[in-house]
């Protein structure tokens, strides 16, 4: 799942916690909690400071707040995954208009994890946007602080994971706040040592990806079941399988150009040697069979198969230098888009599918919308004589943006349509010839900031 944040201060030192981060703090302050769960584990010094207020203990939030509770009735695994447009609270108080003065910055823009919905960190609050039609279905702008730099969402429902961000942070950066808006509180929280990079959700599962470890919570109990070490990943690099069933995780692995491929159904662990250089970007299908990377050199896009490590298809962006901020595989694993700091998108296509990786070929002069013209079939016959560069594999399609501003991509709804997130609060969804290639037709822009600028 593609997602972009603002550039965050050093980790140390750490702000000081707020001595009532949650704005709506628990009216009850009698009610049960769940007793963390007991992990075997010989260093505790290994272990994040995941903690939760134990009642029978005699403390309470407002003694211990570094400590917070889930209640019985609001355990994940009782969660109502409810739709934010079909269930709304309405005792929430929403405020959609806005003066030009007050606009917020932008710290944090993500995809939902079907691409249908997008979330942004700003430094008052967040805010949540459907994609097609594009609308704000809902925002929460915080009175105080109010810095969220990741916020991500689970699906379409009304839980929601939130860091601080920003100068003024809303809750600690070393802190994972569960969040449910239609009690418009905080019903948990995750402590760690350093900093939070990132957080990836499934329905199961909530991964927390700090500096050089990434820890893998039961989403039910929040019982912490694997923890990896990493290279250092300042961008919170991680990628998971959303289809029900078994679990794929993609992490860099200990060295450098390598990613590390965690089958949770399996018990199997993948290295695989991606590049020679650091490992800048990747994403996996939703099946958790296919992995595209690309290093921080940024010409040469990989396709590996996540069971062997086998390499499937390598496509090149360029032939210069560029820094990759995101990529995304279509549903059907037939095309790949890709963004970069040289502020064009382009669109791959592939020769293997998430089903039946190996036909390549075939599969193709079988479909007509997979027959596209590639820059490197004029050059087949020369391949091997040439160097790499000629007999490369280029992008069919190609959408232009502005250089300098960083965009996240995903595939829309809508056949062959592209729905692109900038951090310059630009909301695009153009479209692609499956057939031609060649550039993109924009169909619609939005600064989603200020929806009235848009054409």
């Amino acid at each position: 799942m593609a997602a972009l944040s603002a550039c965050s201060p050093p980790s140390w030192p750490l702000p000081e916690p707020k001595s009532n981060p949650n704005p709506n703090p628990n009216p009850n302050p009698n009610s049960n909690f769940l007793a963390v769960p007991q992990h075997e584990h010989t260093d505790q010094s290994e272990f994040p400071e995941e903690s939760f207020a134990a009642m029978q203990e005699g403390r309470t939030e407002a003694e211990e707040p570094e400590e917070s509770g889930i209640e019985n009735e609001e355990a994940p695994a009782n969660f109502n995954h409810s739709s934010f447009v079909q269930n709304r609270n309405p005792n929430i108080q929403e405020n959609l208009s806005q003066s030009p003065s007050s606009i917020p910055s932008l710290l944090h823009v993500s995809f939902n994890q079907d691409h249908g919905c997008f979330a942004a960190g700003t430094d008052h609050g967040f805010r949540i946007y459907n994609c097609d039609p594009f609308r704000e279905i809902f925002r929460r702008d915080f009175d105080h602080g109010g810095g969220i730099g990741v916020v991500e969402m689970l699906f379409r429902c009304n839980i929601l994971v939130l860091v601080g961000g920003g100068p003024d942070p809303q809750y600690p950066l070393n802190k994972v706040m569960i969040w449910d808006d239609h009690q418009s509180r905080c019903i948990g929280e995750l402590s760690f040592r350093s900093e939070v990079r990132a957080v990836r959700l499934r329905r199961d599962r909530i991964i927390v990806v700090l500096e050089q470890k990434i820890f893998v919570y039961n989403f039910a109990d929040l019982k912490l079941l694997h923890q990896i070490e990493t290279i250092a990943n300042p961008k919170g690099l991680c990628a998971v399988s959303q289809v029900s069933g078994s679990l794929v995780l993609v992490c860099p692995g200990l060295q450098k150009g390598q990613v590390r491929v965690e089958h949770y159904g399996s018990k199997r662990t993948k290295f695989i040697m991606a590049h020679d250089s650091r490992i800048a970007c990747f994403a996996l299908t939703q099946d958790g069979r296919l992995l595209a990377t690309a290093s921080t050199k940024g010409t040469l896009i990989r396709i590996f198969n996540t069971f062997d490590g086998s390499l499937l298809q390598e496509v090149r962006r360029g032939a210069d230098r560029a820094e990759i901020y995101s990529m995304a595989f279509s549903s059907t694993a037939q095309w790949l888009a890709v963004s970069s700091d040289k502020g064009t998108v382009h669109v791959f296509s592939l020769k293997v599918n998430a089903g039946s990786q190996g036909n390549d070929k075939a599969s193709s002069a079988s479909d007509p919308n997979l027959a596209i013209p590639s820059a490197s079939s004029s050059l087949s016959f020369i391949r091997g004589v040439l160097p790499k560069y000629f007999s490369s594999e280029w992008s069919v399609a190609q959408f232009r943006l502005h250089e300098g501003s960083q965009y996240i991509v995903a595939f829309g709804h809508q056949k062959n349509t592209i729905v692109i997130l900038g951090m310059d609060t630009s909301f695009y969804r153009c479209q692609f010839d499956p057939v031609n290639g060649g550039e993109m037709t924009q169909l619609e822009y939005y600064n989603f900031l200020k929806p009235e600028e848009s054409f």
